[in-house]
């Protein structure tokens, strides 16, 4: 999964311990580009103001924990918690079975934060001062207007504008740090996936496919003789105007009209299903068909499926140019995800941490 830094997504709720219904807090490791994955400035705000109850989220700057002597708060904990649960602001704090859980991941990845920033110090890593000024200006623009930005100054940073790009200078370090660690490292190569794909021709293999739409006809259940008639009588009409269609979207269509089968909402559209997921009577019907093609009435017990064909996929196995480009994907997301647990392993062997 690949690392998080936004700059944007460094406001975090601040409610009950903090001053004012609309104070806010940046982590001392703030992301370095813009995204909306933490709580902004005017959601704060809103959550603050809709009475929920904010008992998990409150904050006192208190340190939590200490890595090689550098303090951590509650305050970047709490940040970490939003991104791995985003939703708790609508929720007014997090699930009380998952609070643990999610405040136990977010207190590994400060820790893990902490560790390649001083990593990246010992090793003389340097950001170029206009690439500060210019991510300070980016995460400046997050406020609606000037008074607020010096508002949240004041409170949180003591009016220091010096503080607030050191904190920015430390999270570009993280990032780069990691790039030369971890993301420049992941990089697949086409010789790479050709390999794994060569060595593992099982993973690759699939059963038989197909792509479908469908108009179904279904009597309600214990219907009677002449209620089951008349749905038969209706699929026969449905199906000469099935029979008449020309395309995906003439089907589909006909299918949020007339189906009563819960994929009416989607054009009858199925998507792929393999072939030991459908009833052997469609699976033997469908195997006759070309793709773009429209089959009679199936009978499926009191209830009447016309078929629209899309593809069919005989079993076998999937080339290497039609797996290429999402295994090379995979495998570079596997890869990133060894370089970054071999990199955090190795920055705990001699680390000194003291959770509070």
């Amino acid at each position: 999964m690949k690392y998080r830094f936004q700059i944007a997504g460094v406001l975090v709720l601040s409610l009950g311990a903090v001053v004012g219904a609309a104070a806010q807090m940046v982590a001392s490791h703030a992301p370095t580009s813009a995204a909306a994955s933490s709580p902004s400035f005017p959601d704060a705000a809103k959550a603050v103001n809709s009475g929920a109850d904010p008992s998990s989220l409150q904050v006192t700057g208190k340190t939590v924990v200490k890595v090689n002597g550098a303090e951590l708060t509650d305050r970047d904990l709490l940040r970490e918690m939003f991104a791995l649960f985003p939703y708790a602001k609508q929720h007014g704090g997090f699930p009380k079975k998952q609070e643990a859980e999610i405040r136990q991941g977010a207190m590994q990845m400060i820790i893990f934060e902490e560790l390649v920033y001083q990593e990246a110090v010992r090793r003389k890593m340097t950001i170029a001062p206009a690439r500060v000024t210019r991510e300070e200006n980016n995460f400046k623009s997050q406020f609606p207007s000037q008074a607020e930005f010096n508002e949240y100054l004041k409170t949180e940073l003591g009016g220091s504008e010096a503080k607030l790009r050191q904190m920015i200078k430390r999270s570009l370090l993280i990032d780069a740090m990691l790039k030369q660690e971890v993301d420049n490292k992941a990089v697949v190569t086409l010789a790479e996936a050709r390999s794994y794909y060569e060595k593992n021709p099982k993973a690759f293999e699939h059963g038989e496919t197909f792509t479908l739409q469908t108009i179904s006809i279904i009597p309600p259940d214990q219907a009677s003789a002449s209620v089951v008639e008349d749905a038969r009588k209706r699929a026969e009409s449905i199906l000469a105007q099935a029979k008449a269609t020309k395309n995906y979207e003439q089907f589909g269509l006909l299918a949020e009209k007339a189906s009563e089968d819960d994929y009416r909402v989607d054009m009858g559209d199925r998507k792929v299903v393999k072939a030991d997921k459908l009833p052997p009577e469609v699976v033997k019907i469908a195997q006759k068909m070309k793709p773009g093609e429209v089959s009679g009435l199936i009978p499926l017990g009191t209830a009447w499926t016309i078929l629209r064909v899309n593809a069919h996929t005989p079993p076998g196995k999937s080339t290497f140019a039609e797996v290429r480009a999402n295994l090379m994907s995979d495998l570079q997301k596997q890869k990133y995800e060894h370089l970054r647990v071999a990199l955090d392993k190795r920055l705990h062997q001699n680390a000194q941490i003291q959770e509070l």
